[in-house]
Protein backbone atom coordinates (compact mmCIF):
# COMPACT_ATOMS: atom_id res chain seq x y z
CA UNK A 1 0.00 0.00 0.00
CA UNK A 2 1.26 3.45 -0.87
CA UNK A 3 2.48 5.35 2.21
CA UNK A 4 0.15 8.27 1.45
CA UNK A 5 -2.86 5.91 1.32
CA UNK A 6 -1.81 4.21 4.55
CA UNK A 7 -1.49 7.56 6.30
CA UNK A 8 -4.91 8.70 5.05
CA UNK A 9 -6.53 5.44 6.19
CA UNK A 10 -4.94 5.85 9.62
CA UNK A 11 -6.47 9.32 9.82
CA UNK A 12 -9.84 7.77 8.95
CA UNK A 13 -9.46 5.22 11.74
CA UNK A 14 -9.03 8.17 14.09
CA UNK A 15 -12.06 9.93 12.58
CA UNK A 16 -14.22 6.83 13.06
CA UNK A 17 -13.06 6.46 16.67
CA UNK A 18 -13.85 10.13 17.25
CA UNK A 19 -17.31 9.51 15.79
CA UNK A 20 -17.81 6.74 18.32
CA UNK A 21 -16.76 9.10 21.15
CA UNK A 22 -19.08 11.78 19.82
CA UNK A 23 -22.08 9.46 19.79
CA UNK A 24 -21.28 8.23 23.30
CA UNK A 25 -21.20 11.84 24.46
CA UNK A 26 -24.55 12.43 22.78
CA UNK A 27 -25.93 9.30 24.47
CA UNK A 28 -24.89 10.68 27.84
CA UNK A 29 -26.57 14.01 27.07
CA UNK A 30 -29.79 12.21 26.08
CA UNK A 31 -29.69 10.14 29.27
CA UNK A 32 -29.47 13.37 31.29
CA UNK A 33 -32.71 14.43 29.57
CA UNK A 34 -34.32 11.05 30.40
CA UNK A 35 -34.62 10.30 26.68
CA UNK A 36 -33.58 6.67 26.90
CA UNK A 37 -34.63 5.90 23.31
CA UNK A 38 -32.49 8.75 21.98
CA UNK A 39 -29.62 7.49 24.16
CA UNK A 40 -30.08 3.95 22.84
CA UNK A 41 -29.93 5.21 19.24
CA UNK A 42 -26.67 7.02 20.03
CA UNK A 43 -25.17 4.01 21.81
CA UNK A 44 -25.92 1.82 18.80
CA UNK A 45 -24.44 4.50 16.55
CA UNK A 46 -21.29 4.58 18.72
CA UNK A 47 -20.90 0.81 18.30
CA UNK A 48 -21.48 1.13 14.58
CA UNK A 49 -18.75 3.77 14.27
CA UNK A 50 -16.39 1.59 16.31
CA UNK A 51 -17.09 -1.26 13.90
CA UNK A 52 -16.29 1.10 11.01
CA UNK A 53 -12.95 1.91 12.67
CA UNK A 54 -12.30 -1.83 12.98
CA UNK A 55 -13.16 -2.35 9.30
CA UNK A 56 -10.49 0.24 8.37
CA UNK A 57 -8.09 -1.23 10.97
CA UNK A 58 -8.45 -4.72 9.49
CA UNK A 59 -8.08 -3.46 5.92
CA UNK A 60 -4.86 -1.57 6.69
CA UNK A 61 -3.44 -4.66 8.41
CA UNK A 62 -4.54 -6.97 5.60
CA UNK A 63 -2.71 -4.77 3.12
CA UNK A 64 0.50 -5.05 5.14
CA UNK A 65 0.56 -1.39 6.13
CA UNK A 66 1.18 -0.06 9.61
CA UNK A 67 -1.74 0.99 11.79
CA UNK A 68 -0.72 4.08 13.77
CA UNK A 69 -3.34 4.94 16.35
CA UNK A 70 -3.53 8.61 17.26
CA UNK A 71 -4.98 10.58 20.16
CA UNK A 72 -8.75 11.03 19.93
CA UNK A 73 -10.08 14.54 20.47
CA UNK A 74 -12.70 15.04 23.16
CA UNK A 75 -16.21 15.64 21.77
CA UNK A 76 -18.73 18.26 22.93
CA UNK A 77 -20.73 17.23 25.98
CA UNK A 78 -23.85 19.38 25.72
CA UNK A 79 -26.36 20.56 23.14
CA UNK A 80 -29.33 22.94 23.23
CA UNK A 81 -32.06 20.36 22.56
CA UNK A 82 -32.76 16.91 21.14
CA UNK A 83 -33.20 18.60 17.77
CA UNK A 84 -29.79 20.28 18.01
CA UNK A 85 -28.25 16.89 18.84
CA UNK A 86 -29.61 15.36 15.65
CA UNK A 87 -28.71 18.42 13.60
CA UNK A 88 -25.17 17.85 14.88
CA UNK A 89 -25.44 14.14 13.96
CA UNK A 90 -26.48 15.07 10.42
CA UNK A 91 -23.70 17.66 10.09
CA UNK A 92 -21.15 15.18 11.38
CA UNK A 93 -22.26 12.50 8.92
CA UNK A 94 -22.00 14.99 6.04
CA UNK A 95 -18.44 15.73 7.19
CA UNK A 96 -17.59 12.01 7.33
CA UNK A 97 -19.02 11.58 3.82
CA UNK A 98 -16.57 14.24 2.65
CA UNK A 99 -13.70 12.37 4.31
CA UNK A 100 -14.72 9.14 2.59
CA UNK A 101 -14.95 10.89 -0.77
CA UNK A 102 -11.43 12.29 -0.25
CA UNK A 103 -10.18 8.76 0.43
CA UNK A 104 -11.84 7.47 -2.74
CA UNK A 105 -10.28 10.30 -4.74
CA UNK A 106 -6.84 9.51 -3.30
CA UNK A 107 -7.24 5.79 -3.99
CA UNK A 108 -8.24 6.56 -7.58
CA UNK A 109 -5.31 8.96 -7.99
CA UNK A 110 -2.91 6.28 -6.68
CA UNK A 111 -4.60 3.59 -8.80
CA UNK A 112 -5.16 1.56 -5.63
CA UNK A 113 -8.00 -0.59 -6.93
CA UNK A 114 -8.26 -2.62 -3.73
CA UNK A 115 -8.79 0.58 -1.71
CA UNK A 116 -11.30 1.93 -4.24
CA UNK A 117 -13.26 -1.32 -3.98
CA UNK A 118 -13.05 -1.36 -0.16
CA UNK A 119 -14.18 2.26 0.13
CA UNK A 120 -17.31 1.73 -1.98
CA UNK A 121 -18.94 0.05 1.03
CA UNK A 122 -18.41 3.28 3.00
CA UNK A 123 -19.74 5.44 0.16
CA UNK A 124 -22.98 3.45 0.28
CA UNK A 125 -23.02 3.44 4.09
CA UNK A 126 -22.77 7.22 4.21
CA UNK A 127 -25.86 7.61 2.03
CA UNK A 128 -27.72 5.54 4.62
CA UNK A 129 -26.17 7.47 7.56
CA UNK A 130 -27.09 10.88 6.17
CA UNK A 131 -30.62 9.78 5.24
CA UNK A 132 -31.27 8.29 8.67
CA UNK A 133 -30.06 11.39 10.53
CA UNK A 134 -31.95 13.75 8.23
CA UNK A 135 -35.19 11.77 8.66
CA UNK A 136 -34.94 12.14 12.44
CA UNK A 137 -34.14 15.86 12.13
CA UNK A 138 -37.23 16.32 9.97
CA UNK A 139 -39.43 14.44 12.48
CA UNK A 140 -38.11 16.55 15.35
CA UNK A 141 -38.70 19.77 13.41
CA UNK A 142 -42.21 18.61 12.63
CA UNK A 143 -43.13 17.90 16.25
CA UNK A 144 -41.49 21.07 17.59
CA UNK A 145 -42.09 21.37 21.34
CA UNK A 146 -44.87 18.75 21.45
CA UNK A 147 -44.00 16.49 24.39
CA UNK A 148 -46.20 13.68 23.10
CA UNK A 149 -44.43 13.73 19.76
CA UNK A 150 -41.03 13.73 21.46
CA UNK A 151 -42.14 10.74 23.55
CA UNK A 152 -43.17 8.85 20.41
CA UNK A 153 -39.86 9.56 18.65
CA UNK A 154 -38.01 8.47 21.80
CA UNK A 155 -39.92 5.18 21.78
CA UNK A 156 -39.15 4.65 18.09
CA UNK A 157 -35.43 5.40 18.48
CA UNK A 158 -35.20 3.02 21.42
CA UNK A 159 -35.99 0.09 19.13
CA UNK A 160 -32.67 0.35 17.30
CA UNK A 161 -30.44 -2.71 17.55
CA UNK A 162 -26.73 -3.02 16.78
CA UNK A 163 -25.78 -5.62 14.18
CA UNK A 164 -22.05 -6.39 14.03
CA UNK A 165 -20.41 -6.14 10.62
CA UNK A 166 -18.95 -9.30 9.09
CA UNK A 167 -15.23 -9.45 9.77
CA UNK A 168 -15.37 -7.39 12.97
CA UNK A 169 -15.35 -10.36 15.35
CA UNK A 170 -13.91 -8.21 18.13
CA UNK A 171 -17.45 -6.81 18.52
CA UNK A 172 -19.38 -10.05 18.08
CA UNK A 173 -20.37 -10.18 21.76
CA UNK A 174 -21.72 -6.61 21.69
CA UNK A 175 -24.83 -7.44 19.66
CA UNK A 176 -27.05 -7.70 22.73
CA UNK A 177 -25.69 -4.50 24.27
Amino acid sequence: MDEKMGSALNEQINAELYSSYLYLSMASYCKRLNLEGFARWMEVQALEELSHAMKFFNFVNERGAKVELQAIAGPPVSWDSPLSVFEAVYGHEVKVTGLIYELVNLAMELRDHAAVNFLQWFVNEQVEEETSADNIVQKLRLIGSDGGGLYMVDQELGQRVFTPLPGTTILAGAAGA
